[in-house]
């Protein structure tokens, strides 16, 4: 999907009562005070502020999402509730404009699947985290792989179906991210969206202390 007809989709939906998020991330993250945390589709940015709250004010929150509408939505409600420890930042998910291992937390809600490139998005997320940094992400994956013609279509996309990989694909991708140990903390049962057949699943992640890696 063109990174124009990303940025005018979701704008649109930042001013309605839409809500796209598949799952709770927010509710398994426990940010904790001092912490550095990322959210990565932070649309309104109600969950940055919400852990903006948790971290206090030697934290710090990043939101990081695409759509100009949602970034400003996001910014007016920061000021709204007097939040000054966020920035929201706009940025495509494969190059997440942030410097290395600066995050202790990154988070997510049913954004990953609307990404082309979701092994740039997970290698990303590996790049700027800390070492023993975590990662907890809710999304969805497709029973079956998704057919071409659905693919590249930007409505089925947006509608956070179209864009899934298969479990095993996501699970991949993220051991090719370098994340060596991953749980499952809830997994819906299978339903039908749109074309496909999903599952809702929110997941958590380490970044090895031991790396010895360059990222």
């Amino acid at each position: 999907m063109e990174i124009k007809e990303i940025n005018n989709r979701y704008s649109q939906l930042a001013e309605s009562e839409c809500c796209l998020s598949c799952g709770g991330a927010i509710n398994y993250a426990e940010p904790k005070t001092g912490e550095v945390c990322v959210d990565l589709g932070s649309g309104r940015g109600t969950d940055v502020i919400r852990m903006a709250e948790s971290v206090g004010e030697t934290g710090f929150v990043y939101g990081i999402d695409i759509s100009d509408g949602m970034l400003d939505k996001a910014r007016k409600n920061a000021e709204k509730f007097n939040v000054k420890n966020v920035s929201f930042v706009q940025s495509d998910l494969e190059k997440i404009e942030l410097q290395d291992k600066v995050a202790d937390l990154v988070i997510s809600n049913c954004t990953i699947n609307h990404a082309t490139d979701k092994q740039s998005v997970w290698n990303e997320v590996y790049r700027i985290l800390k070492k023993g940094g975590r990662f907890v992400v809710s999304d969805i994956y497709a029973t079956t792989q998704i057919s071409e013609e659905f693919r590249n279509d930007p409505v089925a996309i947006a509608e956070c179906w179209a864009g899934a990989v298969t479990r095993d694909e996501y699970m991949q991708q993220l051991e090719n991210a370098g994340f060596a140990s991953v749980e499952i903390l809830e997994e819906s049962s299978p339903y039908a969206k749109g074309n496909a057949e999903v599952v809702s699943f929110t997941i958590v992640g380490k970044k090895s202390v031991g790396c010895s890696c360059s990222n």
